[in-house]
């Protein structure tokens, strides 16, 4: 029945989050409340606000998929930065976070004319029967999937990777326990962020950009591209320009941050 319909059907689901996922709810509260000195009832409304635009952009990316993609319209902001950095044929390395809609990025990449094949750096895959129906109703992704296994094999995949001039992608906002961390202020106060995008980064000797994609309207995306400015082998360096990245992009989209976990707790 369309996009319209999907995104009315919405507003009942997001509200469904809001009172039954509550460590989700809490943390979008506290950002809001205590990150961005929103009032209590601004802090609330958007904490749902926030829902549903998270479920807009999944809708987007399934809409894409399914061949909807000149429903929508986007635009680059740094995209030829990516291409440049692809000249030198040492790939590259794209470090992202939970906010917008960095999974519809290779769609536009294509219409830029940024040719080199995505690697997404991730811990586990998509449940199989939701991953299998997915791929049964949409058009396969041509993006490829990089696990990280405990014996280190996936340092070998990287590697393979970058040496054929391919993009790394890795989402550097998401911190679990007991893993190494470094930390780092965002948005004022000191916050938890894994090791291992950084220091891979810092080290490998490639070019590293900060991209997102961002929804901007119903059907309008915006891409945004910053080259990382750290020096080599200097991860924290490299962690503090992402987390002044990151600031930049809330300032601009506050509802778009969907790490819903309070990566600040002590």
């Amino acid at each position: 029945m369309g996009l319209g319909s999907a995104y009315f059907i919405l507003y009942f689901v997001a509200f469904y989050f809001v009172l039954f996922s509550p460590k989700g709810t809490k943390a979008s509260y506290l950002y809001f409340r205590t990150k961005l000195q929103y009032s209590s009832f601004k802090s609330v409304v958007s904490a749902y606000l926030s829902y549903y635009r998270f479920g807009q952009t999944i809708i987007d990316k399934i809409a894409i998929r399914s061949g909807l993609r000149d429903k929508f319209t986007y635009e680059f902001d740094g995209g030829e930065r990516i291409i440049e950095m692809l000249k030198n044929n040492k790939g590259g390395i794209l470090i992202s976070a939970h906010v917008g809609n960095f999974e519809i990025a290779e769609y536009f990449f294509k219409e830029a004319e940024i040719n080199s094949q995505i690697n997404i750096i991730t811990t586990d895959q998509e449940h199989g029967d939701i991953k299998a129906y997915l791929e049964s109703v949409t058009d396969p992704s041509s993006v490829k999937l990089i696990l990280i296994k405990e014996d280190l094999s996936h340092i070998f995949e990287i590697n393979n990777a970058l040496s054929n001039n391919e993009l790394i992608c890795f989402t550097g906002d998401r911190y679990f326990e007991e893993t190494r961390c470094l930390t780092e202020k965002l948005l004022g106060k000191e916050a938890k962020f894994p090791t291992g995008p950084f220091l891979l980064a810092s080290r490998l000797k490639v070019p590293v950009a900060f991209v997102y994609v961002m929804k901007e309207t119903k059907k309008h995306y915006h891409l945004y591209t910053h080259i990382a400015e750290a020096k080599s082998r200097d991860s924290q360096g490299l962690l503090q320009n992402y987390t002044q990245s990151i600031e930049w992009i809330l300032k601009q989209y506050p509802l778009q941050w969907f790490n819903y976990f309070d990566c600040w707790k002590n």
